[in-house]
């Protein structure tokens, strides 16, 4: 059964977009700088790590893109991401206050239409590769400090928007 079968269009574009919405929002939890460019690296790296990591769910690989070729990803991301700028405009979203509140509420909605339509096993993988990308990106630059030398791995604003995450989700995840 495909995943067009299962859930609406708005509920898949949801399901795909929440996990790089969870990378940008950690990656902007604590300005770091040139720190910021390491942790979107890690959004990506983890977000296409679920393929790997959870290659039997259903849901994971229906939202990752199987493409071919290079050309194909990077036309298949773009307009993802037109369309998801798109909806964060309509919605009024203009500052990463603004961008966290929102993440909050679509993890509430995507943790909702996992426990009705997903297996556990599919809303329990789900889930953890979320926070994957969470904590990936907290833990990929260091906040403070300079060039890095000095500064704390993970900040209090991180570990505050992954709680935040967790409990949207309804997971128990710690970041230490």
């Amino acid at each position: 059964m495909s995943l067009e079968d299962r859930f609406t269009e708005d509920e898949i574009f949801l399901l795909t977009t929440t996990p790089t919405q969870i990378g940008t929002v950690m990656a902007f939890a604590e300005g770091s700088g040139l720190g910021t460019i390491k942790e979107m690296f890690a959004s990506s790296k983890t977000f296409i790590g679920g393929l790997k990591e959870y290659p039997d769910n259903e849901i994971i690989t229906g939202i990752l893109p199987s493409v071919t070729s290079l050309k194909e990803a990077m036309g298949k991301s773009s307009e993802l991401r037109e369309k998801a700028v798109e909806r964060l405009k309509k919605l009024g979203i203009d500052s990463s206050e603004k961008l966290r509140a929102q993440l909050i509420a679509d993890a509430k909605e995507v943790a909702r239409i996992l426990d009705e339509k997903a297996t556990p096993e599919e809303a329990r993988e789900y889930k953890a590769w979320s926070m994957e990308i969470a904590e990936k990106v907290a833990k990929a630059a260091k906040e403070g400090g300079f060039l890095g030398i000095g500064g704390t791995r993970v900040s209090e604003g991180e570990k505050e928007a992954f709680a935040q995450i967790a409990e949207a989700l309804g997971v128990q995840a710690d970041l230490a």
